[in-house]
């Protein structure tokens, strides 16, 4: 099962488990979550104060 969550394999450079937060540390994943954010913030400011 190729999950991210799991430990790291032993094939791997490093000994140490990967957790779940290594997925927000990949920049496209970042970006994506940073335009999304930026989409709802535009919408509620529209929302608040533009009639």
């Amino acid at each position: 099962m190729n999950d991210e969550c799991a430990l790291a394999q032993d094939d791997a450079p490093y000994a140490e488990p990967r957790g779940c937060l290594f997925a927000l540390s990949q920049p496209p994943l970042m970006l994506f979550l940073a335009f999304i954010g930026l989409l709802l913030l535009l919408g509620a400011v529209h929302d608040l104060y533009i009639l």
